[in-house]
């Protein structure tokens, strides 16, 4: 059970880490997503037009906030950093996830509020709906791994009352 823990913390610690990461290079991303999606002459099929266009959209105002305003990076930059942060602190849980469950918790409700932040500030923002049900997937997504976690921490908790792994 510790085994199968540590596997759905590492993956969700890996999707944190990732996730910071695509943060940083956001300028060449979207070049790149626009050159794949933004065009309906090299789109795939399976791309809607919509969201090329947003793609196309958000890549054009990327670039010019970047031409006049390169500092505005800077806030991408922060946002990378706060996803390692947190992942730093999923190592708590990954080490004995009985005695730091309250970590699993919070990440929980952090991802509660992800879908509420992006169905909040999303149409405030001016965020197409497909792009808002996105943004939600990563809550919902990353409320899985924690949501086994924390069942497993109570099976572990019964086999190990000490809370000593």
């Amino acid at each position: 059970m510790l085994f199968r823990c540590r596997m759905a913390l590492g993956i969700f610690i890996a999707g944190l880490v990732l996730s910071g990461i695509s943060a940083l290079p956001l300028q060449w991303e979207l070049s790149t997503l626009d050159r794949w999606t933004g065009s309906r002459q090299t789109a795939p099929n399976f791309v809607p037009q919509r969201i090329g266009d947003f793609i196309v959209f958000v890549h054009g105002g990327i670039e010019k906030t970047y031409a006049q305003f390169p500092f505005l990076g800077y806030g991408t930059d922060w946002l990378g950093f706060g996803h390692f942060v947190i992942a730093a602190f999923f190592i708590l849980p990954f080490v004995n996830p009985i005695k730091y469950r309250a970590v699993l918790c919070l990440g929980l409700f952090a991802c509660a509020g992800v879908i509420a932040l992006a169905l909040i500030a999303g149409p405030i923002r001016g965020i197409p709906f497909f792009w808002t049900l996105i943004d939600c997937s990563f809550g919902i997504f990353g409320a899985i791994p924690l949501l086994y976690c924390l069942r497993l921490t109570r099976q572990l908790k019964t086999i190990s009352p000490s809370h000593a792994l």
